[in-house]
């Protein structure tokens, strides 16, 4: 199965951030995977949802640790 890869601006759109986002966070060593083939910058659709997905960020009604003691 071929590896599903996106440049900078599909990159950038499927995250909702701007392309310049992504190379200021290649430049800082930040964000998602990516790989370099000579000059161009390619993202695995599998880098970014796990990036994505590595962002979540739990409320007191999606952590299980956190439920209300009324709910216990």
């Amino acid at each position: 199965m071929p590896i599903k890869t996106l440049n900078t601006k599909e990159a950038a759109d499927f995250l909702g951030v701007k392309p310049n986002t992504l190379e200021v966070w290649r430049n800082k060593k930040k964000g998602p995977r990516y790989s370099k083939i000579g000059s161009r910058v390619l993202y695995d659709l599998n880098a970014l949802e796990e990036y994505f997905y590595s962002r979540n960020v739990h409320t007191r009604d999606t952590a299980p640790q956190l439920r209300r003691r009324d709910e216990r």
